[in-house]
């Protein structure tokens, strides 16, 4: 998979190199650089078919569009992804905070229910497989 970003690099870096001569001989153009100026336009032409077959290669990548805004807005696209691990990794702790005040829950409820009603508890704990509170 990497070879094909950086096939798709390689083409780009090209088309933009092409692109930047192309400007050059425009700014100061002279009649005598129309064949150079119609040569870079001939390799603009060839530059985006290569970069056309390399997007049908690339076709099943997704990228979220809130890359595109950190790059708008000038921000390293790394930090998205910085930015997501770190919001997962809230996520994960206030979950397992649930957890762990539900479990602790669970085992007070059974053993107050222990307390109050043993018969039915024991009947619980014989079909739950439960011997003593978790």
């Amino acid at each position: 998979m990497a070879e094909k970003f950086d096939n798709l690099e390689e083409h780009l870096e090209k088309f933009i190199e092409n692109i930047r001569q192309m400007g050059i001989i425009v700014s100061d153009f002279q009649p005598s650089s129309q064949a150079g100026l119609n040569q870079k336009l001939n390799f603009m032409i060839s530059g985006l078919q290569d970069i056309e077959k390399c997007r049908q290669q690339l076709h099943e990548i997704n990228v979220p569009l809130e890359v595109f805004e950190y790059i708008d807005q000038g921000r390293n696209p790394q930090l998205y992804t910085k930015e997501c691990l770190e919001r997962a990794l809230a996520r994960n702790e206030q979950v397992k905070g649930k957890i762990d005040t539900m479990t602790k829950f669970k085992s007070l409820l059974i053993s107050e229910l222990s307390k109050v009603f043993p018969e039915e508890m024991s009947k619980y704990k014989a079909i739950h497989g439960e011997d003593a509170p978790s």
